[in-house]
């Protein structure tokens, strides 16, 4: 997106807004005296790359040494960059993207000098090869030194007065090959030393013409008692041993920025494979909040400091409160929680991320808006700030004059109204984080007695039993002796502590029951071991309570988080309540989230499985979560898990399509038809998936083609990773069941369901495919299965033999099953659903030759309406059935969240058992 802006940016003519302004500069005033006779040798218009290179290119041939060279460009680029940014209004984009674009050419350059230097003293750094087959012999390589920008130089945004944060990092330990005489070997690592410091001559010394960047290295591991350079095994050694959470946030924002030959050719991706595993975790992780708050009371502190005595030092627009890097941990913080389950948020740019962050319902639209135009703001500010001295400050000036022109260079009208702008995004910032980070001192406990920092977390525990009530106290007790309490560190215990004392404040208060808090302890404890889900409840108290309600209000989703923990920091979504499933809006969150692990080479079969798992349990918990709040009715929650499942075979179709390697063709032409369930739109937590494959493809290729996807696509779904599973996948229905092929051509599958030849469908079969559709497939493969499926329903029948067949095999089905006596079984007893079903299935296949209008794969309860509508049953019985057979339908769906019986005393539903046997009695006799 930067390169984006800076593009565009600079093939556009700039209008003049501030004429001169730019003159008001002491540092341009400056630049202008000293390189009167340079400032031309800068191509016009916004410097890139390109035009950067050949000013270097020119200044070179003038005579001036590379570090001169680099320190004279570094000049006619800031004033050029001084002039459309405070005379222009350039966006902020074309200036940091330059200054960007400026150290990387510099780093690079002088890298090369040094290595064309240092080889010539001890020879190229090598390493053996150990992938070369040992027939061959001894393979040697060069060994590559990294240049590593952190913070806003890994993200592009570097200010124009910035210092640059590096980190070099080499591929391989080994030895020099020594000079053109053999000698002078040295081992790689004394060598890459040994280019640290020439680099950081050419780049950070102060000579006649001032420096290019100020250099630092005091984020390399170990800080200033590590080595200049280390090497990549050390590195990933380091970050499994000593790695500290503040690291993490340093480096989210890394990149290679040198040497450019190691980036055109992606061998620097070798580094992103060791980082990305540090800063981003698998699970979500809110135990970064604590590091998060230390480090920022760290530098709010350092900076109270610097201002103590000196009060013009408390308006700096980056540290003090509500500034730039309040804006930076915001975005920063939810990139760190979430980016490993969702590697879409992995962006180095604010501005970028802030859009990701968005897009993934971490924040409110309007709330992002508002950080990022605070953000352009204060960045525009602080090269104001700079442009004045080149000093690297971001403290406003005290000089009255000075204010004045960064007010007129921003658009204000005067220092006043400059400054209220300024305050106004300094406060909305402020507020922001400090909302985020819960600065209310406890994680956000605002239940009884949570004032005060526990002196031990199990004495902490039993000091709160009296609080609780009985049943939950009881169970909190067990906790004071339980081996995972016990091995919890001390911060944990007291996060517990602080989580059990709030849920008795809730139950006391009548927010949350005390069944909920039970479900809760049963649910955290062999969960103890994973401490951020302890931070996560303690720094959202919103999740928790939610938490309690859910579990308050049914079995069941206990069991599925059980399965699924991570699920749960969907209840801190803003918008849970207020949207339903959005298929389009998934489908491109799935895509968004591939390519994102393909842009770093980790999109293997294996990421893509937990992937596609990871999304569909949140979005399953999401509507669970609406279902048991009664935001949505049961069949809603049946059209949203049907359109759920429909969105994950579409998307994992696609996706082993593409990676199948039999493919013969880009795009197949194949169908999936859905039965059952979810083929009528009724699909209920952890159905089945009964579905049949099906192709249309002359190619000779294609049987093998297609058995091989279909089998690739059910081991997709079912397979059992860390992310647990997707569906079960029942194929039964296809045609000659089990015993028949996988996958069939369309042709053979209309055959068997139309009574073609010898082998064809039985009754039972056709009244399944009154519950079809077309699930998945190629627009004509989709249009020819509606024909074949009415074409079936609407053949002529023998009504009689029919009704015998369809009451014969419901009496199968009831002996097939346990009733106990004086109960009533919502599905299979005499008046329950099952008989709907039968009796609706009987009148499709019935009458639809007659009737259109039953054609349609609608359900149960608009067919029933329908066929009273057409006539077919007498006034009334089809709304009293149909309405009969909706409160079974909650009935049974209730039933199943809570794990209770779906048996139930027949006298309070006598009514509705009745209108189904009337129905019965008046269709089927």
């Amino acid at each position: 997106m930067v390169n984006d802006v800076a593009d565009s940016a600079a093939s556009e003519q700039f209008a003049l807004r501030h004429p001169g302004a730019a003159g008001q500069s002491r540092f341009v005033q400056r630049i202008r005296r000293r390189y009167e006779q340079e400032l031309a040798l800068l191509p016009p218009g916004a410097p890139r790359r390109a035009q950067m290179l050949q000013t270097l290119a020119a200044l070179r041939a003038r005579g001036l040494d590379l570090g001169s060279a680099l320190r004279v460009l570094r000049h006619l680029v800031l004033e050029r960059l001084a002039v459309l940014d405070t005379e222009c209004e350039a966006p902020l984009a074309i200036v940091t993207l330059a200054v960007t674009e400026l150290a990387e050419i510099a780093l690079d350059q002088a890298l090369i000098q040094a290595q064309q230097e240092l080889d010539e003293l001890h020879g190229a750094p090598l390493f053996q090869d150990m992938s070369v087959p040992a027939a061959q012999g001894a393979q040697f390589r060069r060994a590559t030194l990294w240049v590593v920008g952190m913070g806003k130089f890994g993200a592009r945004e570097l200010n124009v007065s910035s210092d640059i944060d590096l980190i070099y990092v080499y591929d391989n330990d080994g030895d020099t090959a020594g000079n053109a005489l053999g000698r002078n070997r040295i081992s790689n690592r004394e060598y890459f030393a040994k280019a640290v410091k020439r680099i950081y001559a050419t780049v950070g010394d102060i000579t006649e013409h001032g420096q290019v960047f100020r250099v630092d290295l005091m984020l390399r591991p170990n800080g200033s008692s590590g080595p200049p350079a280390v090497s990549l095994g050390a590195l990933e050694e380091y970050f499994l041993i000593q790695g500290r959470e503040w690291e993490r946030f340093a480096w989210l924002k890394s990149r290679i920025v040198a040497p450019q030959a190691s980036i055109r050719d992606g061998s620097a991706g070798q580094l992103r494979g060791v980082v990305l595993p540090f800063v981003f975790r698998r699970y979500l992780d809110y135990n970064v909040f604590d590091s998060l708050r230390s480090l920022h009371r760290q530098i709010r502190e350092h900076a109270a400091k610097r201002a103590a005595g000196y009060p013009e030092r408390a308006h700096d627009v980056k540290l003090s409160r509500g500034g730039i890097r309040e804006i930076e941990f915001t975005v920063q913080l939810l990139q760190v929680v979430r980016g490993g389950a969702f590697p879409e948020l992995r962006k180095r740019p604010t501005l970028d991320a802030l859009q990701r962050v968005t897009r993934a319902n971490l924040m409110p639209a309007a709330t992002a808006q508002q950080l990022a135009a605070a953000y352009d703001f204060l960045r525009r500010v602080e090269h104001r700030i700079q442009y004045l001295d080149d000093q690297q400050t971001h403290i406003l000036p005290t000089r009255d004059d000075d204010l004045a022109w960064i007010a007129t260079t921003m658009g204000h009208a005067d220092t006043c109204a400059f400054l209220h702008a300024l305050d106004a995004h300094r406060e909305l910032v402020a507020q922001e984080f400090d909302t985020l980070l819960g600065h209310s001192g406890q994680g956000g406990c605002n239940g009884n007695g949570c004032n005060g920092q526990p002196r031990n977390g199990v004495e902490s525990l039993q000091s709160v039993l009296p609080q609780l009530p009985s049943a939950f106290a009881a169970k909190v007790a067990e906790w004071l002796e339980h081996p995972r309490v016990l091995a919890l560190r001390e911060d944990a215990r007291v996060r517990l502590a602080r989580l059990v004392q709030r849920t008795g404040a809730w139950i006391e208060e009548g927010k949350v029951s005390e069944q909920g808090a039970l479900r809760m302890a049963d649910w955290i404890e062999p969960l103890l071991r994973r401490e951020s889900y302890l931070a996560l409840l303690q720094e959202r108290p919103a999740v928790h309570e939610r938490l309690l309600r859910i579990f308050g209000a049914a079995k069941w989703p206990a069991r599925y988080l059980l399965k699924h923990p991570g699920v749960i920091d969907e209840l801190a979504s803003h918008q849970l309540f207020e949207d339903r499933f959005d298929p389009a809006q998934f489908e491109s969150e799935l895509e968004a989230r591939r390519q994102s692990l393909a842009a770093t080479g980790e999109d293997d079969d294996e990421a893509l499985l937990d992937l596609l798992r990871r999304a569909t349990h949140a979005e399953t918990f999401r509507t669970l979560a609406r279902d048991v709040e009664g935001v949505l009715s049961v069949e809603q929650v049946a059209d949203d898990l049907s359109a759920l499942a429909d969105t994950v075979l579409r998307v994992t179709g696609r996706w082993c399509w593409q990676r199948l390697k039999q493919r013969h063709r880009d795009e197949p032409r194949h169908a999936i038809i859905g039965y059952g369930k979810l083929g009528g739109k009724e699909l209920g937590y952890g159905s089945d998936l009964d579905i049949v494959f099906v192709y249309e493809d002359d190619d000779e290729r294609a049987p093998e083609a297609y058995s091989a996807f279909v089998r690739k696509l059910i081991n997709w779904l079912t397979v059992k990773t860390g992310e647990g599973d997707l569906y079960e996948i029942d194929t039964a229905l296809r045609p000659n069941g089990n015993s028949g092929l996988l996958v069939t051509t369309f042709d053979a599958f209309a055959d068997y369901q139309q009574q073609r030849g010898s082998n064809t469908a039985w009754t039972w079969e056709h009244q399944a495919i009154t519950r079809a559709r077309c699930v998945l497939g190629a627009p004509e493969l989709a249009a020819r299965f509606d024909a074949v499926r009415e074409a079936v329903m609407s053949a002529p029948r023998d009504i009689p033999a029919l009704k015998e067949e369809i009451r014969a095999m419901r009496e199968r089905m009831r002996e097939a099953q346990h009733l106990q006596a004086g109960r009533f079984d919502i599905k299979h007893s005499p008046g329950g659903m099952i008989d709907v079903e039968f009796i609706v299935q009987f009148l499709v296949l019935s009458a639809c030759a007659d009737h259109p209008e039953l054609r349609g794969n609608v359900g149960n309860i608009a067919l029933l309406q329908r066929a009273e509508a057409a006539g077919l049953l007498p006034a009334g019985m089809g709304e009293a059935a149909a309405a009969a057979y909706r409160e079974l339908r909650h009935l049974q769906h209730r039933a199943r969240l809570d794990e209770s019986s779906t048996q139930f005393d027949p006298a309070p539903l006598q009514p509705h058992i009745d209108a189904v046997q009337a129905l019965w009695t008046q269709v089927l006799g």
